[in-house]
């Protein structure tokens, strides 16, 4: 359900916007996809999962809140991570 650290390192390179950067709106964005993503998967075996579902509508939640924030100062850079990480909105 969660991410491993591999995999986390490989999404704060791919959309960090520089050398240090691990807490920009767009790397915390793609890391919560991400663990979203996975808990979807894992809802399709465990339907009666009900506390992970809360933890996955949070996550939702706080996703949501970043990309208003993004989107709000920097709408180019909002167009960008909606398009890279096929998001709907």
């Amino acid at each position: 359900m969660s991410i491993t650290k591999s995999r986390k390192t490989e999404l704060v390179t791919e959309y960090s916007r520089g050398t240090n950067d691990t807490g920009s709106p767009e790397v915390q964005v793609a890391i919560l996809t991400e663990r979203i993503r996975n808990l979807t998967e894992h809802f399709k075996t465990h339907a009666k999962d009900i506390h992970s579902r809360r933890g996955l509508l949070k996550m939702v939640s706080q996703r949501r809140k970043l990309l208003d924030y993004l989107r709000r100062n920097d709408d180019g850079r909002y167009k960008e991570v909606i398009q890279r990480l096929g998001l709907r909105k």
